[in-house]
């Protein structure tokens, strides 16, 4: 794994100041501690920071090609760049390493964007044709490398894998942007392609921007989720292809030249990820992180793998300091970043990196295979929203959501209120509440009038509205759709990416092979989850391998205890009275903010998403002021 950075003239060939270039690579360090290397001529300058994996000597980068007509800084990991590999040499190409960087600036040197669509893959990457004078920026199918990029007023174009190389270039202006502030507090993370500052945009997955003198970016998306569903294909035979495509995306993702291991939470997915490595023959080393709560530990689990597979186990009991590891997070992720399991997951990365420099994850196989808690309730309440027009419902259960309590100390039966709310709504609306990381009526006590009045023409809708498309699509195919097109890139893998890299540890996810998901995806949605059940494909065809200790307990998630984090004096909470940097963004409501303090802490009710996410805030504004 590794870090890029570049800057192209838009308007001409000037020449470009190697020290802002450096200023961008060196905040990028982090990701690439094994080197650093600069390519820069009139009108270009491209940087790269290496994470050493595939052919230590021979992978460095900027990469010329063998006619010196390309140049390419790449970030990730290219799986079939074996048989890419003996593709071109059949085109009479001479390869000079050993290595998958070669390959893949050598093939769009050869083939141009359409060479993009053969890689099999986790890749963000800048390829410079020297002949045309145009730069292809490029980002995998899923998401699981970032790119950044930024227009400055003065006609340069910038890149980066991370929003702290833009920032670093002191080139581009950087104020937040209010609708993504927006999107911050409904859902705990900015969307792609927006970030937090104006006019400084992600790179969508699967999609290239293609760079030239004089003309304005290209954008263009070349692949996309389809949910064309196999109807012929027999429960039985599903199971067995099932094993017959994970084994092989493990396989693929095995190719390393350092110590290679893997995450082991004990849940399903990491441990179908373990048990394929150790049926192809090898002992993996497995990695795992408890907590002293004995709430939110699942070593235990993730021991009965370990030792049903012989690994290499290591363990480490942590009792994390969330008050003292908030900045550092914060600088991690760069924008606001709300997901409490960030620590854990930086803790769970500085453990693995001290026995592996790659890590397997089962980071996707919710999304692709509909394990997920929220899918069968919102399958129940889409059959429930077609019996009556919206108007009725939201006369019924609108009516009845507004004045039923909250109760968060109830058993679940009795946790009534958010359903009747979203029986009331629309689909759209009903899955974004689903979503969110504050529910939407909590945030609007939350936020000020100042704010609530500059944002009220946004649709705050519109990341779930323009992932859903308009394709019908039932309920389930239509929830894995949104989640794969926001949640999985701008959640879940921003979340490991910068984690990992924070610790020199490169993350790779097999269940998001994409050929594995094309698959997944063409199943009947009754394969994926039916009866409540998620994962049901999965789950069977995994029986034999893991049992059902593994496959039938309650679904844990990799969730620190926040709440009571949250309660502790001394802890996170205090911060928010020792700063005023959330109050001064004019963005909340502080008499509201120290109501919900009060109340959490007196378990009146539990506010520790709400508070998390304004304390998450807070951190960015104190590191990154604007």
């Amino acid at each position: 794994m590794c870090g890029i950075a570049g800057i192209i003239d838009l308007v001409g060939a000037r020449d470009i100041d190697i020290r802002v270039l450096k200023r961008m690579t060196d905040a990028l360090a982090h990701r690439g501690p094994d080197g650093e290397g600069f390519f820069t001529e009139p009108g270009i300058a491209l940087g790269h920071r290496r994470l050493a994996i595939i052919d230590i000597a021979g992978g460095v980068q900027p990469f010329k090609t063998m006619d010196g007509g390309g140049v390419l800084i790449t970030n990730g990991e290219i799986y079939n760049f074996r048989d890419l590999k003996r593709q071109l040499e059949d085109d009479r190409l001479r390869f000079r390493t050993t290595s998958d960087t070669e390959v893949m600036a050598e093939g769009l040197n050869l083939h141009g964007q359409d060479f993009i669509e053969q890689l099999r893959g986790m890749y963000a990457f800048a390829f410079w044709s020297r002949r045309e004078r145009t730069l292809i920026l490029g980002r995998d199918r899923l998401g699981e490398r970032p790119l950044y990029y930024a227009q400055t007023p003065d006609g340069f174009l910038l890149f980066a894998s991370e929003i702290g190389a833009i920032r670093a270039s002191g080139l581009a202006p950087l104020r937040r942007r209010l609708d993504a502030l927006s999107d911050y507090f409904l859902f705990g993370y900015v969307p792609d392609p927006k970030s937090i500052y104006e006019g400084v945009l992600k790179l969508p997955p699967a999609s290239t921007l293609t760079v030239r003198n004089g003309a304005e970016p290209i954008l263009r998306r070349y692949w996309r989720p389809e949910f064309n569903v196999d109807r012929k294909i027999s429960f039985e035979d599903a199971k067995s292809t099932l094993i017959g495509l994970i084994d092989d995306a493990v396989i693929a993702q095995m190719v390393a030249d350092v110590p290679l291991g893997a995450f082991l939470s004990g849940g399903v997915d990491s441990s179908t990820i373990v048990a394929a490595m150790a049926e192809s023959g090898a002992t993996p080393t497995t990695c795992t992180i408890g907590f002293d709560n004995a709430a939110h530990d699942e070593r235990a689990f993730a021991r009965q793998i370990a030792e049903r597979y012989r690994t290499k186990h290591h363990e480490d009991v942590v009792s994390v300091d969330a008050a003292a590891l908030i900045d550092k997070i914060a600088g991690v992720y760069g924008e606001p970043f709300a997901d409490p399991s960030a620590l854990p997951t930086y803790e769970v990365s500085a453990t693995a990196r001290k026995h592996v420099k790659v890590a397997l994850s089962g980071d996707g196989g919710d999304e692709i295979f509909g394990g997920y808690r929220r899918y069968p309730f919102f399958a129940r309440e889409e059959s429930v929203r077609r019996l009556a027009p919206l108007p009725l419902r939201r006369a019924l259960f609108g009516a009845a959501g507004a004045i039923y309590p909250k109760l968060d100390w109830a058993p679940r039966a009795m946790r009534m209120k958010t359903t009747l709310q979203a029986l009331g709504e629309d689909s759209i609306s009903a899955y974004s509440r689903s979503v969110s990381a504050i529910l939407p009526d909590r945030l609007s006590r939350m936020l000020s009038a100042d704010f609530v009045d500059a944002t009220k023409r946004y649709d705050r809708l519109s990341p779930v509205r323009d992932a859903a498309g308009a394709d019908p699509l039932d309920p389930i195919s239509l929830a894995q759709k949104i989640d794969i097109e926001t949640w999985l890139p701008g959640r879940m893998l921003t979340k490991v990416d910068r984690a990992a890299l924070a610790h020199g540890l490169e993350v790779r996810a097999p269940l998001l092979d994409h050929r594995l998901v094309e698959w997944a995806l063409s199943l009947p949605p009754q394969f994926r989850c039916a009866n409540g059940v998620g994962k049901r494909i999965l789950k069977c065809a995994m029986e034999k391998r893991l049992g059902a200790a593994t496959l039938h307990r309650r679904k844990q998630g990799f969730s620190p205890p926040v709440a009571e984090w949250l309660r502790t004096e001394g802890g996170p909470v205090d911060r928010l009275h020792q700063s005023d940097a959330w109050k001064r963004s004019g963005c909340l409501d502080s008499d509201a903010i120290a109501r919900m303090i009060a109340d959490h802490r007196r378990r009146i009710s539990d506010y520790s998403q709400e508070l998390w996410s304004v304390i998450m805030f807070d951190a960015f504004l104190r590191r990154e002021p604007v």
